[in-house]
């Protein structure tokens, strides 16, 4: 099983690892090969998006059997529902397509790693709330962490190659899943084309 994750560069090299390790623990010997397609900025929107999609499923060698699409919800559009519903229009009838959001960035699936975090900035700080996919998207989680990194000890601003990283490193996502709709609706994706039984529940 081939799977293309088209997603904005910088959440591959923050997100890659620990989404392999997850996939590793929870599909013993049917762990499928994940490749992910980064672009710079943002992923592909109207024709260009039916256009990359159309080439890894349809071109190459090793051409995938299946395609997911993974943005952010902010600030490109208003919700979730919004997101998946124009991606799927912009690719068009192709049941091979997956779309998929962060909500309402990418920064949320880190926030239930609080303790994580606070200890990385260096700084103390009640979490943002209590559900991560909720917080407000005129002020998104990726925000909320530069402004709380540049108020800590650690002297930098959050960034997310690095930080995210750090803050995945050797984590559980399942503690994220469990706390983020988004991302087990991503997570089970992946896991029904390889093994359906392995589905989160």
């Amino acid at each position: 099983m081939r799977i293309t994750i088209i997603c904005e560069g910088k959440t591959e090299r923050a997100f890659k690892p620990c989404l392999h390790d997850f996939l590793r623990g929870h599909l013993e010997g049917q762990m499928p090969a994940l490749k992910f397609d980064a672009h710079n900025g943002s992923i592909p929107t109207k024709k260009k998006l039916r256009r990359v999609v159309s080439n890894l499923l349809n071109s190459g060698a090793k051409k995938s059997d299946a395609v997911i699409a993974l943005t952010d919800v902010y600030p490109a559009f208003d919700d979730a529902d919004e997101a998946k519903r124009q991606m799927n229009e912009w690719v068009g009838d192709e049941p091979r397509f997956h779309a998929h959001v962060a909500l309402h960035d990418f920064e949320a699936w880190l926030l239930p790693h609080w303790d994580r975090i606070q200890k990385l900035a260096g700084r103390n700080s009640a979490p943002f709330g209590a559900n991560p996919e909720g917080v407000n998207d005129q002020n998104p989680p990726a925000h909320r962490l530069a402004r709380m990194f540049e108020a800590g000890t650690c002297r930098d601003s959050y960034n997310k190659p690095r930080d995210a990283g750090r803050i995945l490193r050797g984590a559980d996502l399942m503690t994220s899943i469990n706390s983020c709709p988004e991302l087990k609706a991503f997570v089970n994706t992946i896991l029904k084309f390889c093994d359906e039984s392995k589905v989160i529940e």
